[in-house]
C-alpha cells in the first residue's frame, strides 16, 4: 500500500512494500524521484538491510552454517507494518520471522521513518537487536534521482557537487559486483566537483570511502535544480547510473560489498556495525530538492 505526506511547498510517497520511496515532488508537480523503467532499473529507493552491496559467491558463513542473500539483503522485498502516520510524516517497521532467518537468523526491527519538511525529506533507519547475541549488519539507502528534472537541459549538464575539495579514489568494481580495494583509481584531487557523463558509470558504481564532507548535491551547474543529499554518520557514498539511463542514485552505506577475497565471514564484511542484546543504532539522511 502506498501512503503520501506532504509539506506546505513538497508531497512524497512511500509504499509499505520496503518501506521504499517512490515519489518525491516539488509545489510545481515537478518529479524528482526516478520512477523505475525495467531496462535499466526497476527499482527507485529501496532500503539497504542486513547487508550493503554483493555477497561473494551470493553465500556467508554465520556462526557455523552457511546462508544465502541476494544484493542488498531482503528488507526491500519485505512488506512494513505502518506503525505511525502524520500529515508530513510516516514510519513503518519490519520484524525478523521465520523467513527472515533463513537468510539472516538474528531476532531484529528494523523501524523506518520519512518526515518531510519544506523541501527537505529526512529518512531514519533505527536498528533494534532482540536477540540473545551480539548481531552485525549494515545498512544503507539507495535513492535515484531524475536527471535531468523536467524541462532542465541534459544529463551532461549537470555535475556533483561535494561540501568540501576532496582527494578520493574509487575502488574497482568487478563484473559480480565485489569491491575491490586493492585496485582504486583516482577521481578527485583537491577537487569538489566531478561533471557527469553517462561513461563516469562504466564499469559500474563510484565508491568514497571516507570523505571528509558531508553532504553532496546533483545539480544542474547552470540552472542550480537538482538535489541535496546530508549523509552524516555514513561512511560510505555510492554514486551510481547505468547505460543512458536519466537518473543517478546518490547511496550512503554504512558498509558495502564483499571483496574478491572476501573471508566468507558475515561479521568480517568491510564496514559492518554490531549491536549488543537489546541495543539500538539510529541513522538518519536528508534529501533537499533543490
Amino acid at each position: 500500500m502506498k501512503w503520501k505526506i506532504t509539506s506546505k511547498s513538497c508531497q512524497a510517497c512511500v509504499d509499505s512494500l520496503g518501506a521504499q520511496l517512490v515519489s518525491l515532488q516539488n509545489a510545481d508537480g515537478i518529479q524528482y524521484l526516478w520512477q523505475g523503467d525495467p531496462r535499466y532499473w526497476a527499482e527507485q529507493s529501496p532500503l539497504l538491510f542486513p547487508m550493503v552491496g554483493r555477497l561473494r559467491g551470493g553465500k556467508t558463513r554465520i556462526g557455523a552454517r552457511e546462508y544465502t542473500m541476494g544484493c542488498h539483503g531482503f528488507a526491500k522485498e519485505k512488506e512494513f507494518r505502518l506503525i505511525m502516520q502524520e500529515e508530513n510524516a510516516l514510519s513503518f517497521v519490519l520484524c525478523s520471522d521465520s523467513l527472515t532467518k533463513e537468510q539472516y537468523p538474528f531476532d531484529f526491527c528494523l523501524t523506518t521513518s520519512y518526515r518531510l519538511e519544506g523541501a527537505r525529506l529526512s529518512v531514519s533507519l533505527e536498528v533494534e537487536n532482540q536477540d540473545s547475541t551480539v548481531m552485525p549488519f549494515a545498512l544503507g539507502g539507495h535513492p535515484g534521482f531524475c536527471v535531468p528534472l523536467e524541462n532542465d537541459g541534459s544529463f551532461e549538464d549537470y555535475e556533483i557537487e561535494f561540501e568540501k575539495k576532496e582527494t578520493a579514489s574509487c575502488p574497482l568494481v568487478t563484473e559480480e559486483g565485489l569491491i575491490d580495494f586493492t585496485k582504486c583509481s583516482p577521481v578527485l584531487v583537491e577537487e569538489n566537483t566531478i561533471p557527469l557523463r553517462h561513461d563516469l558509470f562504466v564499469p559500474d558504481a563510484l565508491v568514497f570511502e571516507n570523505l571528509k564532507s558531508r553532504r553532496v548535491a546533483l545539480k544542474n551547474r547552470m540552472t542550480g535544480r537538482g538535489v541535496q543529499l546530508d549523509f552524516d554518520g555514513f561512511p560510505y557514498l555510492g554514486i551510481w547510473s547505468t547505460g543512458d539511463a536519466s537518473f543517478v542514485a546518490l547511496e550512503p552505506w554504512t558498509g558495502c560489498a564483499d571483496s574478491p577475497d572476501s573471508s566468507g565471514e558475515f561479521a568480517e564484511k568491510r564496514g559492518m556495525r554490531f549491536l549488543l542484546p537489546a541495543e539500538k543504532a539510529k541513522y538518519t539522511y536528508q534529501i533537499t530538492m533543490l
